[in-house]
C-alpha cells in the first residue's frame, strides 16, 4: 500500500500524468466542467481556483472560463434561492430571540451593492457564505443575482489567467513564477477588500 502511494505521488509529479488527466476530462464535454463548478457552491471546502485551473487545462482559456462561469453562477443561484425561499422564514424566527443575529442581518440588509460586488470578486471568499448571508437577509433578490453573475465574470477571468499560467508551467517551469505572482496578487486583493469591509 505504501509503495502504491509513493508510485502515485511520483506519477503526479510528471507532465504525462497531468496531460492524461486533462485529456480524459476534456472528452466528457461541457457538462462535467459546468457541474464541477456548480458543486463548489454546495461544498465550501472545494477550492474554486483548482476547479477553474482544471477546466482551463482541459478546455482552454475561453471555454474553461465560460464553463466555470456558467457552473459557478448556476450553483450560487440555486443555493441562494434555497436559503431565501426555504430557510429564511426559520432564520427570522430564530433572529427574533438573538440580538446578534438580528444585528448581522441588519448589516447585510444595509450593504451597498459596490461593497457586495467586490466581496464576490474575492477569489478566497466562499460563495456558500455569501449566498447564505444574502439569502437570509432582505437584500433584493433580482439585484443580488445580477450583481453576483456580473462579479463572477471578473473573478473567474482572474482565476482563468491563473489557471492558464499553471498549465503553461507544466510545459515551461518559468511560468511557475507567473502563477505564483498571480496567486499572491489575488490573495492581497482579497485581504484588502476584507479589511475595507470589516470582514477580517
Amino acid at each position: 500500500m505504501k509503495q502504491q502511494i509513493i508510485n502515485l505521488l511520483q506519477q503526479m509529479g510528471t507532465v504525462e500524468f497531468w496531460e492524461t488527466l486533462f485529456h480524459s476530462f476534456r472528452i466528457l464535454g461541457p457538462v462535467a466542467p459546468i457541474l464541477l463548478a456548480m458543486v463548489e457552491s454546495f461544498i465550501p471546502v472545494l477550492p474554486l481556483v483548482a476547479i477553474v485551473t482544471l477546466n482551463v487545462a482541459a478546455h482552454g482559456m475561453v471555454l474553461g472560463f465560460l464553463y466555470s462561469w456558467i457552473g459557478s453562477s448556476l450553483g450560487s443561484t440555486v443555493v441562494f434561492l434555497f436559503w431565501r425561499r426555504l430557510i429564511k422564514p426559520f432564520v427570522l424566527r430564530f433572529a427574533a430571540r438573538h440580538p446578534k443575529v438580528t444585528k448581522a442581518r441588519e448589516w447585510v440588509n444595509g450593504i451597498k451593492w459596490q461593497a457586495l460586488f467586490f466581496i464576490i470578486i474575492m477569489p478566497f471568499t466562499p460563495s456558500s457564505f455569501v449566498n447564505f448571508a444574502i439569502g437570509v437577509s432582505d437584500f433584493d433578490e433580482k439585484k443580488y443575482i445580477r450583481i453576483m453573475v456580473t462579479a463572477k465574470i471578473i473573478m473567474l477571468i482572474l482565476l482563468s489567467l491563473f489557471g492558464q499560467s499553471v498549465v503553461q508551467a507544466l510545459k515551461n517551469p518559468a511560468f511557475i513564477i507567473v502563477a505564483g505572482l498571480l496567486a499572491l496578487v489575488l490573495f492581497l486583493i482579497s485581504k484588502y477588500i476584507k479589511h475595507k469591509n470589516n470582514l477580517d
